[in-house]
C-alpha cells in the first residue's frame, strides 16, 4: 500500500523541515521514501509546497490528483491550492493561523475565507491553531513540529521512528522542547 502526503504551506513556516523528518520517520519504520519540495518561492513569502510517498516499493514523488491521502496545510489558503490532490475522503490537518500572502497584503485579491470554510463539506478536516500549541510549550516556530504530532496519529510509524527523526533533523538543543510539542499534539485527534 501507497500513503501520499501532501503539505502546503507558505516561506517561513518550517515545511522543508517537516518533509524531512516525515521521511526519515518512514524510513525509519523500513518503508521507501521518496519525497520533493519547492522552495524556491520560500524567499519571497510565496508558496511553497512537499510530498511525501511511502510504502513497499515507491518509484516517484509526485500526487497525481486525486490520490493524496492527507494534505497538511500549514497554511489555510495554501490548503486550499492544493485540495484537489486530494482523494475522496480524504484528510486534511489545517493549522488556522492566517498568513496573508503578498497578493492579498498589497490588496490585490482577498482572502478565500469562505472557500477554506468549504473544505469541510468535502473532506474530513481537523483544525487547530499550532502556533497557539507551540507557544504554549515554549516557542511558536515549533508550529510545524505540531503539525507533525497530531499527523503521527494518522500514520503507522513508531514513536521512536518519530523522535529519531526530530533528533537528525534539528540541533541538540532543541530535541526536548520539540518532542515535548510533538507529543502534546498527538492528543489532537
Amino acid at each position: 500500500m501507497i500513503n501520499n502526503i501532501m503539505i502546503a504551506g507558505v516561506g517561513g513556516q518550517g515545511l522543508v523541515l517537516m518533509t524531512k523528518v516525515l521521511s526519515q520517520a518512514a524510513f525509519n519504520d523500513g518503508y521507501d521514501v521518496k519525497t520533493n519540495d519547492v522552495i524556491g518561492l520560500a524567499q519571497r513569502g510565496g508558496m511553497i509546497w512537499g510530498s511525501v510517498r511511502f510504502g513497499e516499493k515507491i518509484f516517484s514523488p509526485n500526487i497525481r490528483a486525486g490520490e493524496a491521502d492527507i494534505l497538511m496545510g500549514v497554511e489555510s489558503l495554501e490548503a486550499l491550492r492544493w485540495s484537489h490532490l486530494l482523494k475522496q475522503g480524504g484528510k486534511i490537518i489545517l493549522n488556522n493561523a492566517i498568513v496573508y500572502p503578498t497578493i492579498i497584503q498589497q490588496g490585490k485579491a482577498e482572502y478565500p475565507i469562505e472557500e477554506i470554510a468549504n473544505l469541510k463539506n468535502t473532506y474530513d478536516v481537523l483544525e487547530l491553531d499550532a502556533v497557539a500549541l507551540a507557544t504554549e510549550v515554549g516557542n511558536k516556530q515549533m508550529a510545524n513540529v505540531v503539525m507533525l504530532g497530531v499527523l503521527s496519529n494518522f500514520l503507522p510509524f513508531k514513536q521512536e521512528s518519530w523522535e529519531s527523526a526530530i533528533k537528525l533533523n534539528l540541533k541538540e538543543s532543541l530535541h526536548k522542547l520539540n518532542i515535548e510539542a510533538f507529543n502534546r499534539a498527538k492528543l489532537i485527534k
